[in-house]
């Protein structure tokens, strides 16, 4: 094992920064997390699990935001529904400096919190 990320998010603030700031969607989440979100009653509960589960990857990885990127973490779904991450460019790179070549992701959301483990091997 590599390392181990977490990370909490509250829906009603994610809510709000969604609704002041529109061009984060953008710059946040590849086009495919953004169809997909975008199709459920509630986008907000899909972007941030997958916020908290971006978050819980570059935590995994020992880095921030001016190492990789959050678009360049991918949270993808299998046909059974299992998430898994798919990394790209800045990410990517990175992992394969760290020697990660395997990814474990859970995430879930209640009303008020969506939360992300990410565990790097």
């Amino acid at each position: 094992m590599i390392g181990i990320g977490t990370d909490l998010v509250e829906l009603d603030r994610f809510r709000k920064t969604l609704e002041r700031t529109p061009g984060i969607k953008a710059r946040t989440f590849t086009e495919a997390e953004q169809v997909y979100a975008d199709a459920k009653n509630d986008p907000t509960e899909r972007y941030a699990a997958r916020w908290a589960a971006k978050e819980a990857v570059m935590k995994a990885m020992g880095v921030g935001l001016g190492e990789v990127t959050m678009v360049d973490i991918e949270v993808v779904r299998a046909d059974n529904g299992a998430p898994s991450i798919v990394l790209h460019d800045t990410a990517a790179a990175k992992a394969a400096e760290l020697g990660i070549t395997e990814w474990k992701i859970t995430m879930t959301h209640t009303e008020s919190l969506a939360q992300a483990i990410a565990v790097a091997l």
